[in-house]
C-alpha cells in the first residue's frame, strides 16, 4: 500500500487509493481521527492529508498504510457493506421545479415524475467539495447521469439544485454555472454562522426529499 501514498511537501501527504474505494477512505479516517492529521481534503480520486507537523508523517503514513489495507481488504470480502457505521443523511427538501427538469427527463428517456422518483429515491454521498465553498459534488449510481448545459448560464440562484456528469449538486451562491436545473431548496448550503459552514461535507450521505409531498 506504500505506493497509495505520496509526500506533497514536508507537511502533507496524498493518498491515490482506487478511486471507488476513496469514499470508505475518507469515513474511515474521519471515524479513526489520525494523532497528527490536521485535516482532509478528498477529490474525485486522491485524499490530500495536511498534518500538524513535519515530525508526524513518518507515524501517520504507517497509520495511513495500515488503514489502506484494511479498506482494501474489506472491500474485497464484504463489497458493499460499510466499513464503519454510517452517518445520519442530511436531508434536502426540494421543489422540482427547475428550468432544466423537463429536458433531463428527455435525456434519460424518463418523465418528469420518474426524474423526481430516482432522484429522491437515491442515496447520495458527497464524493468531494470544490468549485464554491459548500459546492459538495454528490455520486449514485450513475442512473440521472445526464451531460451539462451546451451553454452555462451567467446566474444560477443560491438554493438551486442540479445535475450533471452523474453528480448531483446544489448552488450554496449565486454564480455561473453549467449544470441541469432540477429544482430548488430553501436550506442554506453555506453559513458562516454555522459551525461548520457547510451543511454538505465530503463523505456525507444526503437524501433529497420532494417539499411538495412532504405537506
Amino acid at each position: 500500500m506504500d505506493r497509495l501514498i505520496r509526500m506533497a511537501g514536508d507537511r502533507a501527504l496524498l493518498i491515490t487509493p482506487p478511486p471507488e474505494q476513496v469514499p470508505a477512505v475518507v469515513a474511515a479516517l474521519r471515524a479513526r481521527r489520525i494523532d497528527g492529521i490536521m485535516d482532509l481534503l478528498p477529490a474525485a480520486e486522491t485524499v490530500f492529508v495536511t498534518l500538524t507537523s513535519a515530525a508526524a508523517v513518518e507515524r501517520v503514513h504507517r497509520e495511513l498504510d495500515e488503514l489502506l489495507r484494511r479498506v482494501a481488504d474489506f472491500d474485497d470480502v464484504s463489497r458493499g457493506t460499510p466499513l464503519v457505521e454510517q452517518p445520519d443523511p442530511v436531508r434536502i427538501p426540494v421543489h422540482y421545479d427547475g428550468a432544466d427538469l423537463a429536458e433531463v427527463a428527455r435525456l434519460l428517456d424518463m418523465s418528469v415524475a420518474e426524474v423526481i422518483a430516482a432522484h429522491t429515491g437515491t442515496v447520495w454521498r458527497c464524493a468531494f467539495v470544490g468549485f464554491a465553498p459548500g459546492f459538495g459534488y454528490l455520486e449514485s449510481d450513475g442512473r440521472l447521469a445526464v451531460p451539462r448545459r451546451a451553454e452555462p448560464r451567467t446566474a444560477i440562484p443560491a438554493g438551486a439544485v442540479a445535475v450533471a456528469g452523474g453528480y448531483s449538486a446544489v448552488y450554496p451562491r449565486a454564480t455561473p454555472g453549467g449544470w441541469q436545473l432540477i429544482g430548488h431548496t430553501d436550506l442554506r448550503m453555506w453559513d458562516v454562522d454555522r459551525d461548520p459552514p457547510a451543511l454538505i461535507r465530503a463523505g456525507a450521505v444526503v437524501a433529497f426529499v420532494d417539499a411538495g409531498r412532504a405537506r
